[in-house]
Formats: C-alpha cells, structure tokens, sequence
C-alpha cells in the first residue's frame, strides 16, 4: 500500500512517524476527529445527492464503518487513560478546500468532492501504513494495519463512484490535477506529529 498503489505524489516526510510516536496522544485524539469528518462527509454526500442511488448505496455502509474506526479510536484512547481531546483546525483539510472546483454542473460539483474525499482517504492510508510499519506499540500495529486496509477500500470506492458521473478520462485528468496540487500542500506544511494529516 505505497504511495504509487495509491496515485500519490510525494511520500509523508519520514520524520512525521518518529515525531508521531512520541505524541501518539495526540495523534489518536486528531485521528478521532478524522474518522468523525470522514463519517460526516460522506452523510453530507447523501443529504445533498439523495438521488443519485449509486452513491446512496456505495455510501451508506462507509458512514457506519467510519464511525465505528471513530469509537475504536475512543477506545484506544481510553486504554491508554486519555479522553478525547478538543478539534484542531486541519490545515490540509482546508487548503484542499481550495483546490476544490467551484461551480459548473452537478456532476461536476458532486466529482469534485469525491476526489477530495478520495485523497483524504488514500492519504490517511499512507500514513496508517507509516505507523503499523514504524510504531513500537503493537496493538496499535495491528489497529493501523487493519485501518489502512479499509481506508484503502474507500479510497477506491469514491474514485470508482466518480467514474459513474462523469466519463473516466475526465476523472483520471482532474485526479491527476489534484494529486499535483497535493503534493505542493504537503512539500509546504510543517512536519507536525500531533496531526494526522
């Protein structure tokens, strides 16, 4: 599951695993609210294109597993005697906002945010491996590894999905637009191991 199987640009910093380990408390607090905006976006996708059936049906289960990765994020901070932890800002999240295509047709604007919620996912998905693969702690070793298998699978569903919108070789061209603009957001923000992103 590296960055190529996944169409990303640029590897994570390999500093941000070290530093991740040290803060894995706050790690688990960001990744918490990770798993609920995930959750709530793709309940967003349902509300404001209730009548596209594919999506409905694609994503229906992927709120419900999303949510449950959140509660298993709870858990493990319990384990570990902490609580949840207030939200960051997510910077990455925002300048990805700003990749976003506003305007055109509904399909368009309905592409666009499935790509974003695509690279979300295959990025998450890069680190989850970075963390089974380098954390010492071996319980959640084997939590991101079973993380990253399943974020992998959403990755591909809202790729597949955007497919059944508008012609693939227009999806594979905006794909490759914004894993380009990605790149540069990730060449520019700080290496910051309290953040999953």
């Amino acid at each position: 599951m590296d960055k190529h199987v996944l169409g990303l640009e640029l590897p994570t910093d390999p500093r941000w695993v070290n530093i991740a380990e040290k803060k894995i408390e706050d790690i688990l607090v960001d990744h918490a609210w990770c798993e609920q905006k995930a959750a709530s976006s793709c309940v967003s996708l349902i509300v404001k294109f209730p009548e596209k059936q594919e999506l409905v049906d694609m994503l229906t289960p992927v709120v419900a597993e999303e949510w449950s990765h959140f509660e298993r994020v709870l858990e493990q901070l319990k384990k570990r005697g902490h609580a949840l932890g207030k939200q960051r800002k997510d910077e990455y999240v925002a300048r990805l906002a700003d990749i976003e295509k506003k305007g055109g047709s509904r399909e368009e604007q309905l592409v666009e945010k499935l790509l974003i919620n695509a690279l979300i996912e295959a990025r998450s998905c890069e680190r989850f491996r970075l963390l089974w693969k380098n954390i010492g702690d071996e319980e959640l070793q084997k939590f991101y590894y079973e993380l990253m298998v399943s974020e992998a699978g959403h990755y591909r569903n809202f790729l597949q999905l955007a497919k059944e919108y508008l012609p693939g070789e227009y999806v594979m061209q905006r794909w490759r637009e914004i894993l380009a603009a990605e790149a540069e957001i990730v060449k520019t923000l700080e290496v910051r191991g309290d953040r999953m992103h």
